[in-house]
């Protein structure tokens, strides 16, 4: 697999470095995860980065970063992901303006067809944009994807990754990590709303900039975002930040305001410390760009992200992904609670 930042590393080392300043989270959750009991998997369930997973009809669909093309995993049962076989739904062309990095792949169902949002470019990091894929078939794994070209605004067409989709009071919204131009390096994270499943409409928000300390080590980063919604509908976006080549990438958290307005900043509200952060314990440095689902039954929260096994190991081809189920605080907030370790039995998810 690719380096997803092997050409940005080292401007952001030569530059940025600064202590993580990580603060514990005092809200008690309602219900702990059960101790493992019957059956169970361990962690890491497989190797690779950015992990992304949907359920339609009884079926997981999980996409992952593999480099040069854009892969479906299909399983009833994630806590068995490491059995499954890949299927390639679509590779670029050679030279193409989306034929190099390929990253961070994530599998929509929307108005009656299947998209995947994906990052790419020609090779050089600054053409990094973000591109969108179209199958109407009933099965993702299908042939018949269309290439829908780039998505984008016309007020903000620049470096941009990480894309995923909020749906919210019958509207729906595209939300990405970009930086404003190719001479400044800060990763921001953008938000527009979309006329179609492929075409933005101007105006861009920032919604949130890497200020607080334990966002910059390594160098300025919000990156990452996705998209969590409580029983009552409340809306969080977790985002991960710092340099992904730290062991300090963590995981952050806005919470829009209720009947607030997406495009408005200013009713977004940023949690103070990382809401998931490294355990040197239990083997889990830089645990960062996540995803969310519910256990087949659908009585359970539970969250896949990546993480290092070890020390200084960045963000290449060691990172490997993870799950496990969290809860929710009395104030309707999420609780991640920390990484497990790995090799822990851990119980699968409620109707695996």
């Amino acid at each position: 697999m690719l380096l997803k930042r092997n050409i940005v590393v080292s401007v952001f080392i030569a530059v940025f470095f600064i202590a993580s300043s990580c603060k514990e989270k005092t809200n008690i959750p309602i219900t702990p995860p059960p101790p493992p009991a019957g059956k169970t998997f361990t962690n890491p369930l497989v190797n690779g980065s950015d992990p992304w997973v949907t359920n339609r009809n009884g079926f997981y669909y999980y996409t992952q970063t593999v480099g040069d093309r854009v892969a479906i995993w299909k399983t009833t049962a994630m806590s068995q992901l490491g059995l499954v076989t890949y299927k390639d739904i679509y590779k670029p062309a050679a030279g193409a303006a989306n034929s190099a990095n390929v990253w961070a792949p994530e599998i929509h169902f929307l108005d009656n067809k299947w998209y995947v949002y994906y990052t790419a470019g020609a090779g050089p990091d600054t053409t990094q944009r973000t591109w969108v894929l179209e199958n109407s078939n009933a099965d993702p794994l299908s042939a018949g994807w269309v290439d829908k070209g780039r998505i984008y605004t016309t007020d903000a067409d620049f470096w941009a990754i990480d894309g995923t989709v909020l749906e919210y009071n019958t509207n729906r919204y595209f939300i990405w990590s970009g930086r404003p131009n190719t001479a400044v390096q800060n990763q921001n994270i953008y938000i527009a709303k979309m006329t179609n499943p492929w075409t933005l409409e101007p105006p861009t928000t920032t919604i949130t900039k890497p200020d607080l300390p334990w966002e910059v080590n390594g160098g300025p980063v919000n990156e990452g975002p996705e998209i969590l919604k409580n029983s009552a509908g409340k809306i969080f976006l977790t985002y991960s930040a710092s340099g992904c080549w730290t062991d300090e990438y963590a995981l952050g958290m806005l919470t829009l305001k209720n009947g607030g307005d997406p495009l408005v900043a200013a009713d977004w509200t940023k949690s103070p410390s990382p809401v998931f952060s490294k355990k040197v314990q239990n083997n889990a440095f830089g645990p960062g760009h996540n995803a969310f689902f519910k256990s087949p039954d659908g009585t359970e929260d539970w969250i896949i992200y990546h993480a290092n096994t070890n020390s200084g190991e960045g963000c290449g081809v060691a990172r490997n992904i993870r799950m496990q189920q969290f809860a929710w605080n009395t104030d309707g907030t999420p609780s991640f609670g920390e990484p497990v370790k790995t090799g822990a039995p851990i119980k699968v998810p409620s109707g695996d």
